[in-house]
């Protein structure tokens, strides 16, 4: 029997992941975590063989959260559960240690497919993730920036816009008629794309490589 964790701040995500597994007569889910914190506190070994893992957590995100749980448990095998689909994002969860990474939109199979494969010590990629991760071996000349990050969502550029004008996070979701929280969300997701630890030094990028133009 395999037994899945599952850590995402989504608790409709978790809940819909359990019900994707609950038929497999050889995959239990056995808990969950909102939250990186509470994942690393509750992970051990001796009891959990795969860790369904989000990226964009709050606080701690994933890419962090993984690389601070096979530093404590090496032996886990870390699936990355994420929406994102930039190639660098990918990356950077493979060369923490997670053995694989499947979009939320994937199927009932692909995900069992993942966790067998992982648990069995295999590295396991998505049908669309493997495609990306193709396509920018292949385009890897067209590819070339200014700057190493992910490329940022209009939207996102918008908040990053207000950000440097020194609006603050209730006054940002006023003028771009967007709610408090998806703004947040949208500055978590930079940070994430940026490697930045906190809003200074988001604006510190930004600026550095002209990512709000």
């Amino acid at each position: 029997m395999i037994s899945v964790y599952i850590v995402d701040d989504h608790k409709l995500v978790i809940d819909g992941l359990s019900l994707l597994l609950q038929d497999e007569k050889d995959i239990e889910v056995i808990g969950y975590s909102l939250n990186a914190e509470e994942a690393l506190e509750k992970i051990s070994p001796a009891k959990v063989d795969v860790v369904l893992l989000d990226i964009n957590l709050p606080r701690m995100n994933g890419i962090d959260c993984c690389k601070k749980l096979l530093k404590k448990h090496p032996e886990l095998k870390i699936i990355a559960i994420s929406m994102h689909k930039e190639n660098s994002l990918i990356k950077l969860m493979l060369q923490n240690g997670a053995k694989g990474y499947v979009l939320k939109n994937a199927g009932k199979e692909e995900v069992v497919a993942a966790i067998e494969a992982v648990y069995q010590n295999q590295t396991y990629l998505g049908k669309a993730v493997n495609e990306i991760v193709l396509q920018n071996v292949f385009q890897k000349k067209k590819e070339e920036k200014s700057h190493p990050f992910p490329a940022i969502s209009r939207r996102e550029k918008d908040v990053l816009n207000c950000i440097l004008d020194e609006f603050t996070t209730q006054e940002i979701a006023d003028k771009l008629c967007i709610s408090f929280g998806t703004v947040e969300t949208h500055r978590r997701n930079m940070l994430i794309k940026t490697g930045a630890r906190n809003t200074a030094g988001l604006v510190k990028i930004a600026l550095e490589y002209e990512l709000h133009l």
